[in-house]
């Protein structure tokens, strides 16, 4: 059965910890991952990091680790973005999920709007776009910790077509994320975070949440989100009138898990409006669903990091949960909001009833 693979993009200043929350996530979510690293110079020191930490075996490696040392990535999209895409994409049934780590000097835009080339945007969405932050460095004044070592990232790169003051860099990773973690949180208190929080607010899209992490520690499925079938039937005990929901503690915030099955007649872009308004107002960190239309043959499946929302139709196994009357919705969310299922539940009911 054919599947669109998630592109995840995470991106941030040198030294954010960019590579210490990838080397997390590869080891602990338990999925196929590809990784495409963009670094400068001839020695691939996060390439050896990603490599050392066992995410695949050796004979693997070559095929699910791709470095690009030939500049910003975002300078070089046709001429390396673009066919190592495709590359890896020829596995595509042997990988559940490709990880870009960009640059330090690298613009998300250009990477996001690549992903829609013709040549690739039926096979592949947009997961989501993760900006890493050091918390500790812009607590002092500057997003970047060591300043002289970016100026080295710029001297070495040939292919800089952008000269971007930090400022403006910073401000198109924050402008351009779906989720912005604060990393080194475990070195600063409580006041201090809230206080970035509340300041780097101002700069990121509605529905844009912001969590403190340290060592890059952080539920995968924040980031990678829920992609194995078992998924929706797990968070159910297989009667949709009874869902649950539950919460643990996540670092510095609390994240409430819930999952929802509606027996509905649905409007897809009303719905879509919805859930993005939805996504604003109760800080949605994930959500997956699935929708089924009356006059369609296949459901409509749903992503959703923060603001994002990618939407497309999809066939679904026979054991899939299905609306007897052959209309509605099954969601599973991720929200820092407790309130988010019962709003949600009302919503919908409100809404197409």
């Amino acid at each position: 059965m054919f599947k669109r693979i998630p592109v995840t993009i995470i991106t941030g200043f040198l030294g954010a910890g960019k590579t210490t929350l990838l080397r997390h996530l590869l080891q602990n979510s338990n999925q196929r991952l590809a990784v495409m690293v963009n670094e400068f110079g001839s020695v691939g020191l996060d390439g050896d990091l990603i490599r050392s930490c066992g995410f695949c075996s050796d004979e693997e490696v070559e095929g699910r680790l791709i470095e690009l040392n030939n500049g910003c990535l975002c300078c070089t999209v046709q001429e390396d973005f673009l066919p190592t895409m495709e590359k890896l994409l020829l596995h595509s049934d042997r990988i559940d999920g490709i990880i870009i780590e960009t640059s330090g000097l690298a613009l998300p835009k250009p990477l996001l709007q690549a992903i829609e080339w013709p040549q690739i945007r039926s096979k592949v969405f947009v997961n989501g776009v993760v900006t890493l932050v050091d918390s500790q460095a812009l607590v002092k004044g500057s997003p970047v910790a060591d300043l002289r070592a970016l100026q080295r990232q710029r001297n070495e790169d040939e292919k800089l077509d952008h000269l971007t003051p930090i400022e403006d860099l910073f401000l198109d990773q924050l402008s351009s994320a779906d989720l912005v973690l604060l990393s080194r949180a475990d070195l600063l208190d409580f006041a201090s975070i809230e206080l970035l929080k509340k300041n780097i607010s101002k700069d990121i899209r509605p529905g844009t949440s912001v969590i403190s992490i340290s060592m890059g520690q952080i539920d995968h499925s924040l980031i990678l989100g829920l992609r194995t079938e078992n998924d929706f039937d797990a968070s159910h005990d297989h009667d949709h009138d009874h869902d649950h929901d539950h919460d643990h503690d996540h670092d510095h915030a609390q994240v409430f898990s819930s999952a929802i099955r509606l027996e509905l007649n649905l409007t897809q872009l009303k719905l879509e409006k919805l859930l993005q308004s939805f996504s604003k107002d109760f800080q949605v960190l994930r959500l997956k669903g699935r929708v089924w239309f009356s006059d369609k043959n296949l459901p409509l499946q749903i992503q959703m990091v923060g603001p994002r929302l990618s939407t497309w139709f999809e066939a679904v196994p026979n054991s899939a949960w299905k609306p007897d009357n052959g209309a509605g919705l099954e969601l599973i969310i991720l929200s820092l909001n407790e309130d988010s299922e019962a709003k949600m539940r009302k919503m919908l009911n409100e809404s197409f009833s």
